[in-house]
């Protein structure tokens, strides 16, 4: 430490045990930026304090001399911890940034908008559990007659899944211009990602297709939750299930391809497993429940039942979700 600066500090913390002001006090707290300029460790200060101290009063009891020394020890330890502290929190910081942006370029690769298609009201969710969504939901008019859509789920979490879903996006793109049944679009997207992505990567998808001239729809999975049907006529719910591996983890797989035909009132819910399994303080909810909840918006637009889910499971979870949530509703309307 500077020899000037500890006389500086020693004459006032003298004029300050004389007089005890606050002009003294006011004085003492702007010199400590000397401190904090000249990388002052805070056990040096003290180590001053203590010197200047013993200087200063006559007859100074060696009890109040062993408790500086005490406390210089401990200062020792709380500066090494305030300096790893800051540190931790200067890497938070810039892996916050980074995380940021990384936001901001999923939101905007992943971005996809709702088609409008004659006789089909479509409702759709996709709410990330952490600042990073491993849930995407891709729309595709491929004429004015028909919509298709995939809904995927990274079986992995973080940035890491995030960029891998992207991967999933340009492979959806590439196909855009091309008319190709669900069963083979699976089986074009699995190739691409068998042979790009890590051997712990995984991606489960849901991918349909809705004609509105004959309507059908026709709906392959690689893996992924099983869709809902809900036939008005019947008043009941069909699960819509097709075998297929997840995605990534055979290239040749195959895929399974079935159609369904939909009449007014009807929908399909397709959803992924942070919907599905939903939990909550009681356990996971059963599919039961989410058909009762459907049940009581049935009459309402697709995407005003889509928000009513949300909504309900979200509350049930004190609006804190543990896993991405995903929700797509196709409703006949004529």
């Amino acid at each position: 430490m500077p020899q000037e600066t500890g006389k500086q500090y020693k004459q006032m913390l003298k004029s300050f045990l004389r007089t005890q002001g606050e002009e003294d006090l006011y004085l003492g707290q702007q010199f400590s930026r000397n401190f904090i300029e000249k990388k002052i460790a805070p056990e040096d200060v003290i180590s001053l304090h203590k010197t200047s101290i013993e200087e200063l009063i006559e007859d100074l009891p060696p009890e109040v001399s062993i408790s500086f020394d005490f406390l210089i020890e401990m200062m020792i330890h709380y500066g090494l911890a305030l300096k790893e502290h800051q540190s931790l929190i200067r890497k938070q910081e810039a892996i916050q940034m980074e995380m940021d942006i990384a936001v901001r370029m999923q939101n905007t690769l992943l971005q996809t908008a709702t088609p409008e298609v004659q006789g089909l009201d479509i409702g759709w969710i996709s709410k990330p559990a952490k600042q990073m969504n491993g849930d995407y939901v891709y729309f595709l008019n491929e004429t004015s007659s028909q919509v298709c859509l995939a809904v995927a789920d990274i079986i992995g979490k973080g940035m890491s899944a995030a960029m891998h879903m992207s991967m999933v996006k340009f492979g959806m793109d590439s196909l855009r211009y091309e008319k190709r049944s669900p069963s083979e679009v699976l089986s074009f997207i699995n190739k691409m990602i068998e042979k790009s992505i890590s051997d712990s990567m995984f991606v489960s998808m849901f991918y349909g297709k809705y004609d509105t001239d004959t309507a059908t729809f026709r709906y392959a999975s690689a893996g992924h939750e099983p869709a809902l049907f809900y036939c008005a006529a019947e008043k009941e719910f069909k699960l819509l299930e097709s075998k297929g591996l997840l995605l990534g983890v055979q290239e040749e797989a195959k895929y399974e391809e079935r159609t369904v035909k939909l009449e007014v009132n009807d929908f399909v819910v397709i959803m992924t497993d942070g919907v599905s399994e939903t939990r909550t303080e009681n356990g996971f909810i059963e599919m039961d429940f989410i058909e009762n909840l459907l049940c009581q918006v049935k009459s309402e637009n697709a995407q005003a039942m889509v928000d009513y889910l949300f909504n309900e499971l979200s509350r049930m979870q004190d609006y804190q979700l543990h896993d991405d949530f995903t929700l797509v509703i196709l409703k006949k309307t004529k």
